[in-house]
């Protein structure tokens, strides 16, 4: 139980006002319709759709539109694109604008992954400061009266920090927010979260609200950087992982319901945790309105959720391998569901760390921030990518 006072402190991004001051991050085939919604289900904040890539939403591939598609139940509406080129994430913004599919538009400017790095997208972008700028600028103008966000790294590296001259640019811009992840692309998910540079970025930026993410994996965690960095709220990654009812905590926790002992951690039976992970493998067959595909996409959850939890080698293997709703539900029925709550070692980190390593960037990338002839045409092959995310 957190020992860190709290009180309700709405967070207010543009237009819109959250009662609890949390958002979750997007993460690729991760935070689709089906785990957002499962997240509502448990708390309150802003849900973030997987990062779409901009070019592609502006050719209207089926996948990107997919992506952008909300469930009725999902206000407001949260998407973040990924794009190097002014004109295109500006089209983009403007589409999503002008068909009223999104209440919050934010631009990603913090992915590590290589094959976005490469091209000079994600969190090396924000070396070039000049094409940032544009891009930052352009969306905003395009977004109008829809708050337009941006999430950040520090930097490529310890040598190339971006996020303080990054941080100015885009409160420049009129930003409605900003959101660090206090990590290098260097350091991945490596080792821990800087949370001094949060503090950094918050005494830099002063008119909009600053969010901090980076080893959240409890509510103490979200309550102890706030408290530590001065930052306006807080925004949730790995920590959900095969933890939805987190959202319960970090709800339960901005409210003072932590603190002062009216409300205890979710500690979730084996038997609650099976009848979760049913109810996120039956959103994702609607989601991709496929029983087989959901339950192939359900596998990749198994590991997080039953952490910790007596789940022997054999029936998670199985479980990992499950193709049908039925099959899911004969498997969980073996579970003794009354097993109760196992402590710490369902708590604390999850998903892959990774090492640090060198980042993959365009050649001769650090050379200069300016961007140069070279440059253009990597940028150029990186808008090419119609992935949708």
């Amino acid at each position: 139980m957190s020992t860190i006072p709290a009180t309700v402190t709405p967070l207010t991004i543009g237009a819109l006002e959250l009662d609890v001051p949390v958002v979750l991050a997007p993460m690729a085939g991760i935070t689709n319709t089906a785990f957002r919604r499962l997240c509502r289900e448990f708390g309150a904040g802003l849900y973030v759709s997987e990062m779409i890539t901009s070019r592609a939403l502006v050719e209207r591939t089926p996948e990107s539109m997919r992506l952008i598609t909300h469930h009725e139940s999902e206000t407001p509406r949260s998407i973040q694109l990924y794009g190097v080129d002014p004109k295109t994430v500006s089209e983009a913004v403007t589409m999503l604008v002008a068909e009223d599919r999104a209440d919050h538009i934010d631009l990603n400017f913090g992915c590590p992954v290589p094959k976005v790095t490469r091209k000079g997208g994600g969190a090396a972008l924000p070396w070039k400061n000049g094409l940032f700028r544009d891009i930052v600028e352009g969306a905003v103008r395009a977004a109008g009266d829809i708050p337009l966000t941006i999430k950040m790294r520090k930097g490529i590296d310890a040598d190339h920090l971006t996020y303080l001259e990054a941080g100015r640019i885009a409160e420049g811009a009129g930003v409605a927010s900003i959101a660090l992840h206090a990590r290098t692309a260097a350091e991945f998910y490596s080792g821990h979260a800087d949370w001094s540079a949060i503090t950094k970025l918050k005494e830099t930026v002063t008119s909009v609200p600053v969010l901090g993410n980076g080893d959240i994996w409890s509510a103490d965690d979200a309550l102890r950087m706030v408290a530590e960095t001065g930052c306006d709220g807080v925004v949730v990654g790995r920590g959900c992982l095969g933890r939805p009812w987190l959202f319960g905590d970090l709800a339960a926790g901005f409210r003072g319901q932590l603190a002062d002992g009216t409300a205890s951690l979710f500690q979730p039976s084996l038997g609650q945790v099976a009848q979760t992970f049913r109810r996120h493998a039956e959103l994702l067959a609607e989601f991709f309105d496929s029983e087989e595909r959901g339950c192939r996409d359900i596998r990749k959850h198994v590991a997080w959720y039953f952490k910790g939890y007596p789940v022997g080698g054999e029936l998670r293997a199985r479980l990992a391998t499950v193709e049908s709703l039925q099959m899911l539900d004969d498997l969980l029925g073996t579970l003794d569901w009354s097993m109760p709550y196992p402590g710490e070692g369902a708590e604390g980190p999850r998903g892959r760390a990774g090492t640090p390593k060198n980042p993959a960037l365009p050649d001769g990338w650090l050379d200069s921030q300016e961007l140069a002839g070279h440059d253009r045409v990597t940028l150029v092959d990186a808008e090419l990518d119609t992935s949708g995310g």
